[in-house]
């Protein structure tokens, strides 16, 4: 089957619905979660979760499936912890660092409590792949059959690759890696890797969105296949939560973030403050996609050439210079100029442990309002020789084949 233009541009209207839901930050319909929930577990084969839980983030909710799945154990002095939760809205309850998760666990604990678990309570094993991944299988095979390989990848191409990029790749696959590091930063020794565990099991909620959009429009293209027919459940929780998790007794879920900061890519960004942020505290600190770490962001307000230089990490560093900014960083660590041309001028620093910082400064022919011209600063390769070779390598072209026939 060959997709028409028609049905591709329909494809895409569903994907963008689907975007909307995946990066969403209001509030999402509990009842309705919980209703997609017991659906899903329907369609599975299995008995509905004797209880719902409901967390305040990802986190959260993987320490909560240690704690209900007797891996993290409620002993005494988690009971203890429990007593004197400072809460999220406490300055310290969305911090990481070592010592700092008695804080978060404390109020996980107490949440469970609240909501009707006893220590004992067992949540049962897993059924993430009864739940979800059996289901996807299922109706991958169906939709492929419909409308055979071929149509079938085009579909994919026109209902999902934007958003998997937008959303799994920028997003979930930086929460996922944080979360994990977070979780083992935060709590000690043997109770960080269990409460890192479950996240292996979470289903992503609003974030599968990003793969129900293809199978939402395939079942538009065959309204008499049922390709949606066993993921019903699973659609109606991810319209309305975050990362959640089944298990045989219970399912955990999250909230969705209260606060999602993009750059003009999609990558996860923002200059000041998490740039992923749950009601419960917890956030994702990210610099132009790069998750950091919380340390990190604190110091970002009040960097110095020094500290810079003094950074082993070169992934770190370049986060620094990014915020630090390379022009300011250039005047005042003393870079040299090594070449001017018509194209502008070409800088190099050496930075320790690190490839050189080479940048050509561009000068905008095209004056602003006020009269002034923009200055533009290029990273370019450390083996540049010339400003012309630096821009040239920009468009993807050798010094000798840029030449412009008007410059903007």
């Amino acid at each position: 089957m060959k997709l028409t233009h028609e049905q591709e541009a329909m494809a895409a209207a569903v994907e963008d619905q689907w975007l909307a839901a995946a990066v969403s930050t209001e509030p999402g319909d509990r009842a309705a979660a919980e209703a997609g929930v017991r659906e899903a577990y329907r369609l599975a084969g299995l008995p509905g979760p004797e209880r719902i839980y409901w967390v305040g983030s990802p986190r959260a909710g993987a320490a909560a499936v240690a704690l209900l799945s007797g891996s993290l154990p409620p002993a005494d002095d988690l009971g203890s912890i429990a007593a004197e939760p400072d809460g999220p809205g406490s300055d310290s309850a969305g911090l990481g660092g070592p010592g700092s998760g008695s804080v978060w666990l404390a109020e996980v604990v107490g949440e469970l409590r609240r909501q009707g678990w006893a220590p004992g309570d067992s949540a049962g094993a897993s059924v993430r792949r009864r739940v979800r991944t059996e289901p996807w299988a299922s109706a991958r095979k169906a939709a492929v059959e419909a409308l055979g390989p071929d149509g079938w990848a085009q579909l994919s191409a026109a209902a999902g690759r934007r958003s998997w990029g937008l959303v799994m790749d920028l997003v979930a696959s930086r929460l996922r890696l944080r979360l994990g590091e977070d979780l083992v930063t935060d709590l000690p020794d043997e109770a960080g890797k269990a409460a890192r565990r479950p996240v292996l099991d979470a289903i992503y909620g609003q974030h599968d969105g990003t793969w129900l959009s293809t199978f939402e429009a395939a079942d538009r293209l065959c309204p008499g296949a049922g390709l949606m027919s066993g993921l019903v459940g699973l659609a109606q929780v991810a319209r309305q939560t975050g990362w959640w998790w089944a298990n045989e007794r219970v399912a955990v879920l999250t909230e969705r973030p209260r606060l999602l900061a993009r750059d003009n890519v999609g990558r996860l960004h923002r200059g000041e403050g998490a740039a992923l942020e749950f009601a419960d505290g917890y956030g994702l600190w990210a610099w132009r996609g790069m998750p950091i770490p919380v340390s990190l962001a604190a110091e970002l307000p009040t960097l110095t050439v020094e500290r810079i230089r003094q950074e082993e990490n070169a992934e770190i560093r370049r986060v620094m210079l990014e915020h630090f900014g390379y022009e300011r960083y250039l005047g005042e660590a003393g870079a040299r100029q090594i070449g001017t041309d018509e194209a502008g001028k070409l800088w190099r620093l050496e930075l320790p442990g690190d490839e050189p910082l080479v940048m050509v400064e561009v000068v905008n022919s095209t004056p602003e309002p006020d009269g002034t011209s923009r200055v533009y600063w290029l990273r370019v390769p450390p083996a540049t020789r010339t400003a012309r070779e630096g821009v040239a390598w920009t468009f993807g072209l050798t010094e000798e084949d840029y030449r412009p026939m008007i410059q903007t």
